[in-house]
């Protein structure tokens, strides 16, 4: 039987790729909510000057940042859960 586990001492640097995703987690999150106001002000623009098109590009940028928060906030449990469900194979 075989029996292989992730190794975080196999490699020099682990350490700092961890740390160099969770910043990049963290710039992507406050990209994500500077996404969320910038389109939410495109929203209400738009909503306010009787222009559909515009409010429409605004209602599609909220979707996608939050989108974009969500993939952001659940990722690391997202690959928890499948390296999990892996593990029962």
């Amino acid at each position: 039987m075989i029996d292989i586990a992730p190794n975080t001492n196999g490699l020099p640097g682990i350490a700092a790729l961890q740390s160099v995703v969770g910043a990049l987690m963290t710039v992507g999150l406050i990209c994500a909510v500077l996404g969320v106001i910038v389109s939410a002000i495109i929203w209400a623009l738009g909503a306010n000057s009787s222009n559909p098109q515009l409010a429409g590009r605004g209602k599609s940028g909220v979707l996608v940042a939050l989108g974009a928060a969500i993939i952001c906030g659940a990722s690391v449990a997202a690959v928890n859960f499948f390296w999990n469900v892996g593990q029962t194979v």
